[in-house]
């Protein structure tokens, strides 16, 4: 584990001054902290690596477990109209952390983008960070609770 990696040292801190709002096996959900949109979540696996074909399937699985629980809890607090879920992999594709993969997922609503964007370069976001984690962290705990319940 390299120690300047952003994705490596957050999940040894308390979740709520890293504003994990969910733990799993492989991978945790937290806040990015410059979102796009309100609700503006990234999973990422512990195990530092780059790529995504580097991971082994069962946190791949995890990945994409984590992703629709993230998509449900986002749509019981925020109720989007829609969602980007991505990965930007290198720094030619835009990867803010380039050497540790991670997977966004954005709660999306028609018109969400504005001016200020465009001429001022500045995203302009309603809501407090840690509003937001107050928010996600109990729907996290309580909806994983009956995801778990339901699979078995």
């Amino acid at each position: 584990m390299p120690d300047e990696c952003l994705f490596c040292i957050k999940p040894q801190g308390e979740d709520a001054a890293a504003h994990i709002v969910h733990r799993g096996h492989l991978c945790y959900v937290l806040l990015n902290r410059f979102p796009y949109n309100n609700g503006h979540l990234m999973i990422v696996p512990y195990k530092h690596v780059a790529t995504l074909e580097r991971l082994k399937c069962e946190c791949t699985t995890e990945l994409m477990a984590l992703c629709q629980l993230s998509l449900q809890v986002l749509r019981e607090a925020y109720h989007p109209q829609g969602f980007n879920v991505g990965m930007n992999i290198g720094a030619a594709a835009g990867a803010g952390v380039v050497n540790h993969i991670h997977l966004h997922v954005v709660p999306r609503w028609g018109g969400d983008t504005n001016y200020m964007t465009t001429l001022g370069k500045t995203r302009i976001i309603p809501e407090w960070i840690d509003q937001t984690y107050a928010q996600l962290r109990p729907l996290f705990e309580q909806m994983s609770q009956t995801s778990t319940e339901t699979d078995r």
